[in-house]
Parts: C-alpha cells; sequence; structure tokens
C-alpha cells in the first residue's frame, strides 16, 4: 500500500533534490544554482502557514529514512471569475518527480492524484502542467487534455 502525506516545511530539502532531479530529466542535465536556495526558503515559508496555496504531497522513500521517494507539487491561484470559471480558482502544477530508484511503484500516480484531491476540495475549475514526454501517458489517464498555449513573456521583454 502506498502511504501518500501532505509535505511539511521539514521536507522542503528534498523537495529541492527532487526538483532538481525532474529538470536533469526535462532538460538533459542538472542544473545547481542559487535558485535551489531560494527554493527551500519559499517551500519552508508556503508550507508553515497554516492556509497555504501550496499544496505538497510526498511519499516517504521506504528504504531510506528521511528521503522522499516522490513529489506532486502544486499552487493554488486565485484570478478574477469568468463564465467557465465562476471561482476563478486555477490550479498549476509545477513538480511532480520520482527519484530514479523508486520509479515503476505509483508513487508519481498516488502524489498527483493526492494533489489533484487537493485542488477539487479548494474549488478550481481547471488545473494546468507542462508534461515532459514520459509523464503524458499518466497525465492523461489522470484526465489531463490539450489546451491552448498560451504567449509567455519573460522578465526584460526579450521572450528568450
Amino acid at each position: 500500500m502506498i502511504i501518500v502525506r501532505q509535505g511539511t516545511a521539514q521536507d522542503a530539502p528534498e523537495l529541492v533534490r527532487l526538483r532538481l532531479l525532474m529538470f536533469e530529466a526535462m532538460q538533459g542535465e542538472a542544473r545547481p544554482g542559487p535558485w535551489e536556495r531560494t527554493a527551500e526558503r519559499v517551500l519552508r515559508e508556503r508550507l508553515g502557514g497554516p492556509e497555504t496555496t501550496m499544496g505538497v504531497f510526498v511519499v516517504d522513500d521506504p528504504a531510506a529514512p528521511g528521503r522522499l521517494a516522490a513529489c506532486a507539487v502544486g499552487t493554488l491561484e486565485q484570478r478574477l471569475p469568468a463564465p467557465g470559471h465562476p471561482e476563478g480558482l486555477f490550479g498549476f502544477v509545477f513538480n511532480i518527480c520520482t527519484d530514479p530508484a523508486s520509479r515503476r511503484r505509483g508513487y508519481a500516480r498516488a502524489c498527483t492524484e493526492a494533489l489533484l484531491a487537493w485542488f477539487d476540495e479548494r474549488g478550481a475549475s481547471r488545473v494546468d502542467l507542462h508534461a515532459t514526454a514520459d509523464g503524458q501517458a499518466l497525465y492523461r489517464s489522470l484526465g489531463f487534455t490539450e489546451h491552448s498555449v498560451p504567449l509567455s513573456r519573460k522578465r526584460g521583454g526579450s521572450g528568450s
């Protein structure tokens, strides 16, 4: 049986470790840097509060106490309501990762299902994510479909 629990501020270092592994899988190389300290600080701050807009669900590594086997992390955003989104609540999943030694056991699915239930409980009318080719089958099996791709702008306006 897979036990999924809500992440806590104490999980911040492990969540950052898994996030680095996710970027390595997506980009073909690890990209450590100052972002890791900032990510850990943000996680500690956001997960330490009583009413957070960040959902974090984890599976502990049964073979390595203190380590996480998998995680799913997302945020709930309040936008202006619209006809198709009467509450204006949107979810965005930005981190799903399983440690390579723990893959193919259903951990990512279990964490993602818990995160989607968290979004549902809060009334999110749509949940978005960016998927790698490897993750698309999982996300499609959970009800994700194609959606229009918005334009993006990076700071400085260059778009590159």
